[in-house]
């Protein structure tokens, strides 16, 4: 296995090195720092899937050096959340990002990430209290943020890579790296789905055999609702019937709702803006988010 310091083209099935500590990916960091490489982040936290590969190959396009990190992060997790319970691949993720030639994956421990006396959080407005995900997670955004700001200043990319199917949490990151003048660029790529239109997500596996079949009616109902919307049906109705259709299919829903795509308020029909479509619902015992452009 080649040292960090060392410049090789990328290749494939090339196990990349893994950083456990601070010392050992700012050694690696700063060697490319020097060489004047761009350095790509992508944020994960494992159970790595076509999404996750989908933003490895993007950060490839854009950077000479790809990290990935891999921290389940507790602080993300409200009590009533199973931590423990998420799902954890290592070997499978370490094989999957060997295939791409990533560079790096930093895989810090809750103690490296949160040593003892650790007492800085960050709390962020704006997107995060839109009533949205952070009606239902309070948690969510305050755990999010702070964890996004460690590993940008741990890691110094010049991109970091999230998916849209996590919009909220991408407006979230995208505001709080620009009001914090962090020197990146956050990267928004678009949602890898299933053939039937179901997002990916880790999540996914815990469906079962008979919710599976039902998932995708909440990209279904998003369709169905944009085409309503941009056909000048009014918003409320086109909503009531996308909420309709969730519920029939199996789901309780946490929202459905329609919001401007850039700051997440509500809108009350077209001329408001370029328009979001945003869902979270639960199918058993499992919590599914989607989210789609008008």
């Amino acid at each position: 296995m080649r040292g960090f310091g060392a410049p090789m083209a990328r290749t494939k099935t090339r196990r990349p090195g893994v950083a456990r500590t601070l010392r050992k990916l700012t050694l690696a960091v700063e060697g490319w720092r020097r060489r004047g490489e761009r350095i790509a982040l992508v944020p994960t936290m494992g159970a790595l899937h076509a999404g996750h590969i989908a933003l490895v190959r993007e950060a490839s396009r854009r950077a000479d050096r790809v990290i990935v990190s891999i921290f389940v992060n507790p602080a993300q997790f409200a009590p009533t959340e199973d931590f423990s319970r998420y799902p954890r691949t290592w070997k499978q993720d370490l094989a999957k990002l060997a295939v791409e030639g990533v560079d790096l994956v930093w895989a810090p421990s809750v103690t490296v990430m949160y040593p003892q006396g650790f007492a800085t959080r960050i709390t962020p407005e704006g997107a995060a209290t839109a009533g949205l995900e952070d009606k239902f997670r309070p948690h969510f955004f305050g755990g999010v943020a702070t964890v996004v700001a460690k590993l940008f200043l741990q890691c110094r990319p010049d991109y970091a890579l999230f998916g849209q199917k996590d919009y909220q949490q991408l407006k979230v990151v995208t505001r709080m790296a620009r009001d914090l003048d962090l020197p990146l660029k956050v990267v928004g790529a678009p949602t890898v789905r299933e053939k039937d239109g179901l997002a990916l997500s880790s999540r996914n596996v815990y469906l079962s055999t008979e919710e599976r079949t039902a998932a995708p009616a909440l990209h279904r109902a998003l369709k169905e609702c944009g085409k309503a919307i941009r056909a000048g049906a009014g918003i409320d109705s086109a909503l009531a019937h996308a909420r309709l259709a969730i519920t029939q299919a199996g789901f309780t829903i946490d929202y459905v709702e329609a919001r401007h795509a850039d700051t997440l308020a509500p809108v009350a029909s077209l001329k408001d803006g370029p328009i979001r479509l945003l869902v979270a619902a639960r199918i058993g015992k499992t919590r599914l988010i989607d989210n789609l452009a008008v």
